[in-house]
């Protein structure tokens, strides 16, 4: 048995505290936020004060992956998410009316989720970690540094110190402390070489209002969860208890649009959508919550071969993180969890395999995700910053942001196509490994020659600066 230190008390930090004390481990999680967890959902939405979470209030989504996770893992929070009020949602009845043959198959299970807002999951794992035998949370802790000694050459860490001055001893230390992780500041004052590090900011600044059913119902889908209108991006997604997110996010540069803080003119412009319009009929929960300055950030904790450091793995967003629209990040971290789970097993008791071990997993099972979130990040601005200066987006058939492009409109036609775009999305197929199919890319080129462009689902660039002008007026 190892006695191992998990730092944050967020998702990732209790999945793998719960987790790891199951494998039978000691395990001590410290979470710097003081413990204020309520006792009721609506107390816990409306008061609970997680300092350490930014986005502890904005928009998220469970993808069919952390379902699946959960039902492997933690079964028990899968059935106490339910009796909180979660959703089950399964993302197959998005399916576009173009589509003739709607018959359900065979493996369509796969894509249900269950799903929260993140006051809910997290209110839930608490539970479910406090009533664990052996696990130990401490609350309103904050750590000041890594402890470490030389190992062949190299810092390995065996524990942390408070910023109290206490020190906790560990075989191994798990970063689940989110985007503002800094892990790299605490290695590299620990001898250890500088951390790989890709940060951009993600170009986007998000606008989302919550609602409440007024009689039990969730409204009907009639788009995409993520839809793409012109110069602004439409974002629902289904939580517990009969609520619901509706988000605008535009480009972080586009001053004009700046404008969708205020509450009519935003309502203003979800109306003017045809497809989304009847999310309005909800009863608002909250005002209009504005985010921006979100970044995709990814770390690599490997240089020239050999870990930069032993006795430490990042999870989650300390590992890296993602523009939050895709609602990856949930399952990014749970399945590392997982994974790292399966690493400790069978390696923990030697430093260096383990960090070689590690890193090998994140990198093929982990990172190949997160790159096809920033490439999808990066052709939507481009094509954002093309319509708002007035020009088409540029058009590139044989690559692969031509391929999504074109993806998006021929699955809206097939049944086959369809799935195999859901399964991208819940994060159960990678993108590249279904454009590697020529089968399948041929589908999409046959589908989408000479087919006409689909009508924009709510306001061209003109139309929307005009509605806002007249809003505001």
């Amino acid at each position: 048995m190892a006695r191992i230190i998990v730092l944050g008390a967020g998702v990732c930090g209790l999945a793998a505290g719960i987790l790891l004390r199951r494998d039978g481990h000691e395990v001590i999680v410290l979470e710097r936020d003081a413990d204020g967890v309520p006792a009721s959902i609506d107390e816990a939405w409306e008061r609970w004060a997680r300092d350490g979470v930014a986005q502890f209030r904005q928009p998220h989504y469970l993808h069919s992956r952390v379902r699946i996770v959960l039902e492997e893992t933690l079964p028990d929070v899968a059935t106490a998410l339910a009796a909180a009020g979660a959703t089950r949602f399964n993302p197959v009845q998005l399916m576009p009316p173009f589509i003739a043959d709607r018959l359900p198959r065979d493996g369509d299970e796969r894509f249900e989720t269950i799903t929260a807002r993140r006051p809910v999951l997290e209110q839930v794992l608490v539970q479910v970690a406090r009533a664990e035998p052996g696990l130990e949370l401490r609350n309103d802790v904050v750590v000041r540094e890594l402890l470490a000694t030389d190992y062949e050459g190299i810092p390995h860490v065996h524990g942390i110190r408070t910023e109290a001055g206490d020190e906790l001893r560990a075989d191994l230390v798990v970063d689940a402390t989110g985007r503002r992780s800094v892990l790299p500041r605490w290695l590299e004052a620990a001898g250890a070489a500088p951390v790989y590090e890709e940060i951009e900011d993600s170009g986007f600044i998000y606008y989302t209002r919550f609602f409440r059913s007024q009689n039990g119902a969730i409204p009907e889908f009639r788009a995409p969860l993520l839809m793409p209108v012109g110069t602004i991006s439409l974002l629902v997604l289904p939580s517990d208890n009969s609520t619901w997110s509706v988000t605008v996010f535009v480009s972080a540069g586009d001053r004009p649009l700046k404008r969708l803080r205020v509450t009519e003119l935003w309502t203003a412009v979800i109306a003017a959508c045809p497809l989304h319009a009847h999310w309005l009929d909800g009863e608002p929960i909250t005002e209009i919550r504005a985010m921006g300055g979100i970044v995709d950030r990814y770390r690599r904790f490997v240089h020239a071969g050999r870990p930069i450091a032993t006795g430490i793995a990042a999870v989650g967003d300390a590992w890296a993180c993602s523009n939050p629209s895709a609602g990856r990040g949930i399952s990014f971290g749970l399945l590392g969890v997982q994974r790292l789970c399966g690493v400790i097993r069978e390696h923990l008791d030697h430093p260096l395999q383990f960090a070689q071990a590690w890193d090998a997993v994140t990198e093929a099972e982990l990172t190949p995700w997160y790159r096809e979130t920033v490439e999808e990040d990066r052709d939507r601005f481009a094509e954002i910053e093309s319509l708002r200066n007035g020009r088409q987006p540029e058009q590139s058939p044989g690559s692969s942001s031509g391929l999504r492009r074109a993806l998006l409109a021929a699955m809206a036609r097939d049944p086959d196509l369809f799935r195999t775009f859901l399964a991208t999305r819940c994060c159960l197929t990678p993108l590249r490994e279904a454009l590697a199919d020529q089968n399948f890319v041929a589908r999409i080129t046959e589908l989408t020659r000479d087919s006409p462009s689909p009508p924009l689902a709510g306001p061209d660039r003109k139309q929307l600066l005009s509605l806002l002008d007249h809003a505001a007026a």
